[in-house]
């Protein structure tokens, strides 16, 4: 039996669930009032419709719930972050090389990419660097990019040919809509200070970017994006919230010992999951040992067949 009570609750089936229980009361009447053949002739015909309108607002309600239950499985919207690691200035300008090549992949999808936070090296790289993605699948496709990327070049300084290896780390934070961790109010301390580069007045002036600190776990994240002091709040709050839910799941991977070993990887930022080697123009994925050709084809963006092959190594 249907439970419409539940479609009540939900504030996107509310509506529907109202108007399937009207026409259920306006059932039971005409059932009621059928009580000669001539009435009952009559009524057939709009106890059909009405059964076929229930039927159908049925059908939506359904709908709207299991595109929940997806959107809640894979959001579509994520925050990404880059992070040099090892190899100093090197690391920091394949970090950069990294965030450029998620934005260039967010364009070829018709993804939004906005810059959160950034923190630039002396030559331009990115010491660390946060960005919200928005768009249809965002999620789904990028999942697998969690980990350490590490790339093998000899750099332009290099006068010996000397091949360096420099790693940068990424996190995929999906922004659930229903979140499965709260936040104590006394477990926060907010920061707010002026924004720095491009914006103009009211960028340099106001105190519009915002520090959260997450006390019992030492997690921060900063917010510039937006022009507001309330919206750069409210942005890395829900970015914290994300953070804490990838710091429950990664504890709940943890106990689970040898069977967290799966064949795509654990998804740890420690991972070293893909080497980009520019001598051998050769990118290779360690987690399901595939490789492809073209890396600066790959750089402008072209991650697709990547990110296919590893969607389809999970299945």
């Amino acid at each position: 039996m249907t439970d419409i009570e539940e479609y009540k609750k939900n504030h996107k089936t509310s509506y529907l669930a109202g108007e399937y229980k009207r026409l259920e009361k306006h059932q039971k009447e005409l059932i009621e009032m059928s009580t000669d053949a001539d009435v009952q002739a009559l009524a057939r015909e709009e106890l059909e419709t009405i059964q076929s309108q229930k039927e159908s607002i049925l059908k939506q309600m359904e709908n709207i719930v299991a595109d929940d239950e997806k959107e809640q499985q894979f959001p579509n919207e994520v925050v990404l972050e880059v992070r040099a690691g090892a190899g100093g200035e090197e690391a920091a300008l394949f970090a950069r090389k990294l965030a450029d090549m998620y934005g260039r992949f967010a364009e070829k999808n018709n993804w939004s990419f906005i810059t959160l936070h950034e923190s630039e090296s002396s030559v331009g790289g990115y010491k660390e660097a946060s960005f919200e993605i928005k768009g249809t699948d965002t999620y789904k496709k990028l999942r697998h990019e969690t980990g350490v990327h590490r790339i093998q070049r000899v750099p332009g300084t290099e006068k010996s040919g000397r091949i360096h290896t420099s790693t940068a780390s990424v996190a995929v934070l999906p922004i659930r809509v229903h979140s499965v961790v709260e936040i104590d109010p006394a477990d926060i301390s907010i920061e707010f200070s002026r924004s720095g580069g491009a914006g103009g007045q009211n960028v340099n002036k106001v105190e519009t970017a915002v520090r959260v600190i997450h006390k019992p776990t030492g997690i921060d994240v900063r917010c510039t994006s937006e022009r507001s002091q309330q919206k750069n709040r409210e942005k890395a709050m829900s970015i914290l919230t994300a953070k804490l839910e990838e710091r429950k799941r990664e504890e709940e991977h943890q106990s689970l010992s040898k069977e967290r070993k799966e064949q795509i990887g654990t998804g740890d930022r420690s991972e070293k999951i893909r080497t980009y080697n520019i001598l051998q123009d050769r990118v290779t994925d360690h987690r399901i040992k595939q490789s492809w050709h073209n890396v600066e084809g790959i750089f402008s963006g072209g991650i697709e067949e990547i990110v296919l092959a590893l969607q389809e190594a999970l299945q």
